[in-house]
C-alpha cells in the first residue's frame, strides 16, 4: 500500500470512518470486526499507515508516527469502552427480564421421622388420659434394669449376648435394654397414686433385620393407684389402639410371661392396613402384635417402698418403629433408619 499524500490527513480521515462505524455496533462479533477493519495485524487500515512509514522522509515519518501511536490508542481505548458497554447492556436486559417483585423460590423444609409423628400421637393420647411424661438416663445399673424388676439371676436377657455392657472399668454400667428403669426410679421418687409414660431410645445386641434393630425407640406407660384391676388396664390400651388406628380396631390378649408384671399378656390389634382381611403387613392374619403388658408384680412395688397390699398397678410396653412400620405397611424397619431422602419424605407433613 502507497502511503498518501497526505498521512496525517489521512489518519484523521481513518478516525472519523471509526467513529461512524462505531455507532452501528451492536454485537460482539460486530466489535470484533471492527479492531480487524483498522487495528488487525494483517489487513488492519491503521496497520497499513504505520506499514508504510518507512517510505517517508524523516521528518515526515516522526509527525506521522506521533499521529498514528495516538489514533491507535484512540481506537484502542474506544473499543474497550465499545465491549464493556455491550457487556452492560447485556446485563441489565437480564435483570429487566426478571420480575423483582416475585416470591423467590422457597427452600424445601424437612418434616418429622414417622417415629417422631407416631410417638407424639401416643403421647398425645395418655396426655389426654392425665399421663405425665418422665424420662431417665440411657445408661443403667444392673440393678435399675435388672434387678428391680424381677429378672432372675438365670434370665437371658442379662446374657451379654443379649445385653450392651459397658467396659468393667466403669463398673456395673450398661445400655438399658428397656425404658422400664424408669419407673423404678420414678416410684424411688414420688409417692401413688401416679401414672406415667415413658419413651425413649433402648439397645440391644441385636443383628439387624427386617424385625429387630439393635437400637430402638420404646415407650412404657405405668399406673399405681388403689383399687387398680386387669379390667382397667384391658379398657386403657383398647381405647389408646381405637385412638390409634381408627375407632373400628378390635384388640385381643393372649397371655403372656414378663418378669416384671403378673399376670401378663400380648396385645394384637385389627391391622390397619386390611381391616382384618389379612395382608403382607399382618402375614395374612388380620392381627398385628401391639405391645406387651400385664399387671405390676408386688416384688416391684416391694423393691421401691410401696406396700404391695395397698398399691396396685399395671404396666405396659411397645416399640415404636413397629407400630409406625404397621401403621403405615412398612414390612421392613431398617428403612426407618436408613435416612434415605427419598423414603423419609413420604411421611413429611
Amino acid at each position: 500500500m502507497q502511503p498518501p499524500s497526505s498521512p496525517t490527513s489521512a489518519i484523521e480521515q481513518l478516525l472519523e470512518r471509526f467513529e461512524s462505524d462505531a455507532a452501528a455496533i451492536s454485537n460482539a462479533a460486530a466489535i470484533d470486526e471492527l479492531h480487524a477493519r483498522y487495528l488487525g495485524r494483517k489487513r488492519g487500515e491503521l496497520t497499513a499507515i504505520f506499514q508504510g512509514l518507512r517510505e517517508l522522509e524523516p521528518e515526515a515519518r516522526k509527525a506521522v508516527g506521533n499521529a498514528a501511536n495516538l489514533a491507535r490508542q484512540r481506537l484502542g481505548a474506544r473499543i474497550d469502552e465499545l465491549r464493556e458497554s455491550l457487556t452492560q447492556a447485556s446485563s441489565d436486559s437480564r435483570v429487566e427480564g426478571i420480575d423483582v417483585t416475585l416470591p423467590g423460590l422457597p427452600d424445601p423444609l424437612g418434616g418429622q421421622h414417622p417415629i417422631s409423628q407416631t410417638l407424639a400421637e401416643i403421647e398425645d393420647v395418655f396426655v389426654a388420659l392425665g399421663y405425665e411424661i418422665v424420662d431417665g438416663p440411657e445408661v443403667e445399673t444392673d440393678w435399675y434394669n435388672f434387678e428391680a424388676l424381677n429378672f432372675p439371676a438365670d434370665h437371658p436377657a442379662r446374657d451379654d449376648q443379649d445385653t450392651l455392657r459397658l467396659h468393667r472399668s466403669y463398673g456395673d454400667l450398661l445400655l438399658r435394654t428397656h425404658t422400664s428403669p424408669v419407673q423404678i426410679r420414678t416410684m424411688e421418687q414420688r409417692e401413688p397414686p401416679l401414672a406415667i409414660l415413658v419413651p425413649g431410645r433402648v439397645f440391644r445386641r441385636d443383628t439387624p433385620d427386617a424385625t429387630h434393630s439393635p437400637m430402638f425407640v420404646q415407650c412404657e406407660g405405668l399406673v399405681v393407684d388403689v383399687d387398680i384391676t386387669l379390667a382397667d388396664l384391658k379398657g386403657t390400651l383398647d381405647h389408646f389402639a381405637k385412638r390409634l388406628f381408627g375407632p373400628a380396631t378390635d384388640t385381643r390378649f393372649r397371655p403372656g410371661y414378663f418378669p416384671f408384671t403378673e399376670p401378663s399378656a400380648e396385645v394384637d390389634a385389627t391391622c390397619p392396613a386390611c381391616k382384618g382381611e389379612g395382608c403382607r403387613v399382618c402375614r395374612g392374619s388380620g392381627w398385628v402384635e401391639l405391645l406387651g403388658c400385664g399387671m405390676v408384680h408386688p416384688a416391684l412395688f416391694e423393691n421401691v417402698g410401696y406396700d404391695p397390699d395397698r398399691w396396685q398397678g399395671f404396666a405396659f410396653g411397645m416399640g415404636i418403629d413397629r407400630i409406625a412400620a404397621v401403621r403405615h405397611g412398612i414390612d421392613d424397619i431398617r428403612l426407618l433408619y436408613d435416612n434415605d431422602l427419598r423414603f423419609l419424605k413420604q411421611f413429611a407433613t
